[in-house]
């Protein structure tokens, strides 16, 4: 009885032992997984510990590499989950604006997870070593060109943005863009991975090769960039611009037509104090003129006359403002997406525009890279297409220029990107290609509130200042307003929810950049990659080559003599 009793629980301390020991790889794969996104977002601007991103995909690495072995654990969803955390705790501040963020959480913490899963099945097919982490690059990188095209444009997480708040570091991007940082970042990462996985192997020459090409990667761009920084001198002649920060809330008052007269005139008795006889710019924000602006009748809007009355007194300087302006829709035009009915059987297109008004004459160009659900709807979901999935302001799809257009005064081009379209190197490079001589962003961020998204869209703007070379004057309705140098340092900048207006001189630069003229290169190289490896994925699947085999053999039995 007591032998029995006692075998019972020597089974029963095994079988919990067993389900201990089970229960292990998947508590550990579920901390790596938790792990990476926890650094990624401790990276990330504006807890700006940029240095961590270099770390921040090791975890996830490491458990590829296990899972790759010995095919234990569910390397989709435990990706999703790292990405899923990232995602939230970095833009968690979408929600303030709309419950749609969850979506957007959702759907892009899986477009990576897909990503990450094609790049786990090359590497365990064609070359399950850990030189086949960089199987990871053109995937990646290819994704991240894909951001800013296909209809759920959100470039934010694009990883070479983390370094806007150590741009020191990344003066080289007037050569290679964003992209070099996503490059710099996930080379890093895979040799950190790789010295990690080669020290447990105890492989030497692999492990010295790893360690020496760490160092040169990771501390040469450095050293490089920091030697044009500190010997970086600003390029053009001096011109004074003065931006308005007139703080009004979006959510009551500026969209209401009671304040429409107030938020103009509090534009006017903010900058007019501040214009000298070499101010040759006041820089407004994204949608401050709300009254409907017909562009064929502009002689009706009191906004516009109201801006107008006021330049007549500083006929050297022309105002760069935001506004809602409309126009018919050409006839047998009527089917385009963005055409919405105005009734008697006409249509008409909106779009979220930027003014520039001087003493003769009024220029304007639309908003193309537009927010998705704000200001776009998918053509797939047309049942949409005259609502909002977010504000319950913005109402279907708005219409956009077709390509980047610049607008003059004087001997200036100017490139004023509205809003989102910051958030796009290679599109504002356009504007330089094109012979703007300085960069405006007007911006209207008070959706998100007191949060990190107001910081951390005034810290992309310091990137397209070293892309392109070229001053940055920033107009945000509540904040953060400023001015950025060639450098991408910041001169001057608000507080937030302040009304105020600030004076800077900056430097005009003509010359375009490497990068402002081939644009996203290095993002088109990685497609041409990527479909190479799905090729050669594709090649050795129908071969049968390479099936993931696990490393781990069963130990021979001697066979009995006889």
């Amino acid at each position: 009885m007591n032998k029995s009793k006692k075998g019972e629980g020597k089974a029963q301390r095994n079988a919990s032992g067993s389900t201990r020991a089970a229960n292990s790889p998947k508590i550990r794969n579920l901390l790596l997984s938790v792990l990476t996104g926890a650094l990624l977002t401790a990276a990330w601007p504006t807890w700006g510990i940029a240095p961590l991103v270099f770390v921040g995909l090791v975890p996830l690495l490491m458990m590829e590499d296990r899972i790759a072995k010995d095919g234990s654990g569910k390397l989709f969803w435990l990706s999703f989950l790292a990405f899923l955390v990232w995602n939230v705790a970095t833009t968690w501040w979408i929600w303030n604006a709309t419950p749609a963020a969850t979506a957007a959480w959702i759907l892009n913490a899986l477009f990576m997870a897909t990503v990450f899963w094609f790049f786990h099945i090359t590497k365990k097919r064609v070359y399950n070593k850990p030189w086949g982490n960089l199987f990871l690059i053109p995937y990646w990188m290819a994704f991240e060109l894909l951001t800013y095209h296909w209809a759920a444009k959100w470039p934010w997480l694009n990883l070479g943005n983390v370094f806007s708040s150590t741009v020191s570091w990344v003066q080289w991007y007037e050569l290679t863009g964003m992209a070099g940082g996503t490059l710099w970042i996930l080379l890093v990462n895979i040799l950190v991975a790789n010295i990690l996985q080669y020290f447990k192997t105890k492989e030497t020459k692999p492990l010295m090769l790893s360690i020496g090409l760490e160092l040169i990667i990771l501390l040469v761009p450095i050293l490089v960039s920091k030697r044009v920084y500190n010997h970086y001198e600003e390029q053009g002649e001096d011109t004074e611009v003065v931006v308005v920060q007139q703080n009004c809330d979006p959510w009551n008052e500026q969209f209401d037509k009671q304040f429409y007269d107030q938020v103009i005139q509090n534009n006017i008795n903010l900058s007019l104090p501040l214009v000298t006889p070499k101010t040759r710019f006041i820089v407004s924000s994204e949608s401050a003129i709300q009254e409907g602006i017909w562009l064929h009748e502009t002689d009706k809007v009191r906004a516009l006359q109201q801006l107008h009355d006021c330049i007549q007194r500083v006929p050297q300087t022309a105002f760069i403002i935001g506004g809602t302006t409309y126009e018919f829709v050409p006839q047998g035009m009527e089917d385009d997406f963005p055409a919405r009915p105005i009734g008697d059987g006409h249509y008409y297109y909106c779009h979220n525009s930027a003014l520039l008004i001087d003493t003769i004459s009024l220029q304007h160009r639309n908003k193309s890279q537009l927010t998705p659900g704000v200001e776009a709807i998918p053509e797939w979901m047309g049942f949409l297409k005259n609502y909002s999935i977010t504000m319950g302001i913005a109402r279907g799809t708005l219409k956009t220029d077709a390509e980047a257009k610049v607008m003059s005064f004087g001997d200036h081009k100017i490139g004023a990107a509205i809003c989102y379209e910051s958030a796009f190197g290679e599109y504002v490079s356009t504007f330089c290609k094109k012979g703007a001589d300085l960069l405006f962003v007007i911006t209207n961020d008070g959706w998100w509130g007191h949060t990190p998204g107001y910081r951390q869209h005034f810290e992309f703007s310091k990137l397209r200042a070293i892309e392109n070379r070229r001053c940055v004057a920033r107009s945000a309705n509540t904040g953060r307003s400023g001015f950025i140098n060639q450098r991408g340092d910041v001169l001057q900048q608000t507080h937030y929810w302040v009304p105020d207006a600030i004076r800077e001189s900056l430097k005009v630069n003509k010359k375009v950049t490497f990068y402002a003229k081939h644009g996203d290169y290095l993002g088109r190289i990685a497609v041409y990659l990527t479909f190479v490896q799905l090729i050669t994925l594709s090649v050795v699947a129908l071969l049968g080559l390479g099936k993931g085999k696990k490393t781990t053999e069963t130990p021979k039995t001697k066979k009995k003599k006889p």
